[in-house]
């Protein structure tokens, strides 16, 4: 077999090279390098994406503050995953549940192969997964929208980072993991990303309580202020996820591309099928349907792209589309705030991501007569798909008769959505207890507005403008 390198690795040493004696990149292939360099930047435009996608459905008065949210998350999250994040997920000598200190500080995290992939060293597989470790708590903080004070919000950035995210991607992605050691398949963030954002932001909504004025029946006065924001935030988070999902081949390959592909596919037909579920019952065509359609389809593929060939992709849309779009009906039956449906998106798409994987990982057979080809079922162990890259070998899921998958996938989501769903209650509550800290705002600051309570600016001139003539009024 073909070195995985461009020069077979010899570094040594914690760094994997001495820079000042040998040229540290000779040992991987330049494409690569550009590639994760592209899906890195592509991976950090979906953060302010998740933005304009909430501050859209959020009422005006406080569609800056979401924002401004997603903005601190990459700030805040970025020094944790600098300071300690990565070393508690992808340090080289972690455990089965997470990792040490061994890189805090980024120390030694230089040139040696990745844990993640032997194509790309440390340094490139850190700043990465960094983005990642950003946009996951930029996507479980929506469900502070309208009601949420902004201090706590940033405290619980880094606080859920650290005990909630950190060991989730260390035992999924980390070899050491006890679910990478199990067998579970999450390419690209199932349970690290979209179940465990979607489980926190239920505790979240559950733990702040409903806004003032809440229906527990319709939701309603409560309906996106803007849908311009709307789409513009979901064509960053359509085309980030290219990164997000290709990216996570970890090197320039044919699986990338094969990621790329089923994501597009996963996507569209998500948009569509969401659009006539809503067109069946109000016989509108919704723009907000198409945009909800498309990223639950995002979601769904997800965990799957890079195990799963290209025809599947339209069943992960579809079933994401349809479970996603009546999962947001459940907050009326949990009685339950979910002011942006995170969960309903995220928790939910996760899971079914994570299920339907367990079914259509598997190695595809040429046309070969009934006999032969249940033969090349039962024996073979490689997912074609998987194999793009050359390198990765899998068992499969049930079209192999690979039965196990299913419940490998199964514990995967459980454990992930228990941790992350009891964890933030626990992280919640006990911030609630400190002063200063207390989670939701006053009557006062709720009716006024979080941009005018908590930023003192404002998405709209006109809300502005409305304030002073107001204040002026009232002085007079």
């Amino acid at each position: 077999m073909a070195s995985l390198y461009a020069v077979p690795y010899n570094g040594t040493g914690e760094t994997g090279c001495d820079s000042l004696t040998e040229n540290c990149n000779i040992y991987y292939e330049s494409g690569d390098i550009a590639w994760m360099l592209t899906s890195s930047a592509l991976v950090l435009l979906m953060i302010p994406g998740v933005g304009f996608f909430y501050s859209g459905l959020a009422r005006r008065k406080s569609a800056l503050s979401l924002i401004w949210l997603s903005c601190m998350s990459v700030g805040v999250v970025s020094f944790q995953w600098f300071f300690w994040g990565y070393s508690l997920t992808f340090s080289h000598t972690a455990n089965s549940y997470i990792g040490d200190l061994t890189n805090i500080g980024f120390r030694n995290v230089l040139g040696q192969p990745s844990v993640g992939s032997a194509r790309i060293p440390d340094l490139l597989f850190a700043i990465y997964q960094g983005m990642f470790a950003a946009i996951t708590p930029a996507l479980a903080i929506g469900a502070a929208a309208d009601r949420g004070r902004m201090l706590p919000c940033i405290v619980f950035m880094f606080i859920w980072s650290t005990i909630i995210y950190d060991p989730i991607a260390c035992w999924t992605w980390n070899p050491a993991g006890w679910t990478f050691k199990m067998g579970g398949l999450d390419f690209a963030g199932g349970t690290p990303v979209h179940i465990s954002s979607g489980a926190a932001a239920l505790a979240y909504s559950i733990m702040l309580g409903k806004r003032a004025g809440y229906n527990d029946v319709s939701g309603l006065p409560y309906r996106p202020h803007n849908v311009t924001h709307i789409v513009l935030g979901t064509v960053f988070l359509w085309v980030g996820w290219f990164g997000f999902n290709g990216g996570s081949a970890l090197a320039a390959n044919m699986r990338a591309v094969m990621a790329c592909v089923v994501t597009h596919l996963a996507a569209s037909v998500g948009g569509v099928t969401w659009v006539l579920l809503d067109y069946r019952l109000d016989k509108k065509w919704s723009t907000v349907g198409f945009c909800s359609g498309a990223v639950s389809g995002l979601v769904a593929i997800t965990p799957a792209s890079g195990f799963v060939p290209a025809w599947s992709a339209v069943i992960f849309g579809v079933v994401g589309a349809v479970c996603c779009n009546y999962a947001t009906k459940l907050k009326y039956i949990l009685r339950v705030d979910d002011a942006l449906d995170i969960f309903g998106e995220h928790g939910v798409g996760g899971i079914v991501g994570n299920l339907l994987t367990a079914f259509f990982a598997a190695y595809v057979s040429p046309p070969l007569p009934l006999p032969r080809r249940r033969k090349v079922l039962t024996a073979e162990t490689s997912d074609y798909i998987a194999h793009l890259d050359g390198v990765t070998e899998i068992p499969g899921g049930w079209l192999n008769r690979h039965w196990i998958q299913l419940a490998y996938q199964l514990a995967d989501c459980v454990s992930g959505f228990c941790y992350s769903f009891f964890g933030t209650c626990i992280i919640l509550f006990l911030m609630n207890l400190v002063p200063g800290l207390s989670l939701r705002a006053t009557e006062e600051e709720e009716a006024l507005g979080m941009d005018d309570a908590q930023l003192g600016e404002f998405a709209y001139d006109y809300v502005e403008l409305r304030r002073e003539f107001m204040m002026r009024r009232f002085k007079w």
